[in-house]
């Protein structure tokens, strides 16, 4: 007993042993993130190098001049419209797609799944040139109009593939419940199958979220007006400012646009738990 005792604690300390380091190696570029925004820009070139400034050299100073610039509302604004968009368009596509192949399993459906399989092992930088010809081509070049339908095209077949293990298992006998007190294929997917299916939809929702919320070289190439730029650019514009990188004003922004994400996690955290377990248990 007490050998097996002494193997488990060994592999307990063992356990917190890495997972200690692994905290600290993601959490430390977050701190220099913020440590950096509090601090003057010129300090950031000061020598010998401080990773934490002195408590007398915290300021504000960052955070004020990105919060009276109006510009940053105008591009937070076009990043949550983005965004919002995104999620809201790809949930309604990918939610019905999941529902069809998880519930009414043929050769049709079945070939349809793997045609979105293969679409995700595409990666999406291979496709600019010819989404920037058809963007051209539809008109939707700098607009914001022209940022979502390729945000939805990359995010629906993650977000299909994540649904549809959460869809197959809803019992059957639900369905044929429905089936027999008359219900259609369109009630039965928007009454019974959307409720029973919204820890998934919320999970890839925030998957879906982040991918539109940092998105940068797309929307680079497409938006070239000021005044429709996300936040992703707006925050690459303090590089080479002035003939140096203005880093203060950059970690600032970067610390502002990261709290609505950190909000959305903590508030759906409980839906981002489940839809991750979504279609890992049958029956």
């Amino acid at each position: 007993m007490k050998k097996i005792n002494a193997a488990k604690l060994r592999s307990v300390i063992v356990r917190y042993v890495l997972l200690a380091i692994g905290t600290v190696v993601f959490t430390l570029p977050m701190l220099y993130m913020i440590s950096t925004s509090l601090r003057p820009n010129g300090a950031l070139y000061e020598y010998p190098p401080r990773f934490f400034p002195k408590p007398e050299a915290l300021t504000l100073e960052n955070y004020d001049y990105i919060l009276h610039q109006s510009k940053f509302y105008l591009n937070f604004l076009n990043s949550v419209f983005v965004s919002v968009s995104t999620i809201l368009i790809a949930a309604a596509v990918a939610s019905a797609m999941a529902f069809v192949i998880g519930k009414f399993k043929n050769r049709s459906t079945k070939t349809l799944f793997a045609f979105i399989i293969i679409t995700m092992i595409i990666p999406g930088t291979t496709m600019i040139v010819p989404q920037f010809e058809l963007a051209t081509k539809l008109g939707l070049v700098n607009r914001l109009w022209g940022l979502i339908p390729f945000y939805v095209a990359w995010v629906i077949p993650f977000s299909t593939f994540m649904i549809k293990g959460f869809m197959e298992n809803i019992p059957n006998e639900i369905m044929e419940a429905c089936w027999i007190d008359g219900a259609d294929v369109w009630t039965v997917y928007t009454r019974v199958a959307l409720p029973l299916a919204s820890p998934a939809l919320a999970s890839v929702s925030i998957f879906n979220f982040l991918t539109a919320w940092e998105e940068y070289p797309w929307a680079n190439t497409v938006i070239n007006d000021t005044s429709l730029r996300t936040l992703p650019i707006a925050i690459a514009g303090f590089f080479g400012q002035h003939q140096f990188t203005q880093w203060g004003y950059v970690f600032a922004m970067s610390v502002l646009t990261l709290i609505p994400v950190v909000l959305i996690f903590i508030f759906c955290q409980k839906f981002f738990v489940q839809g991750l377990t979504a279609g890992s248990v049958k029956g």
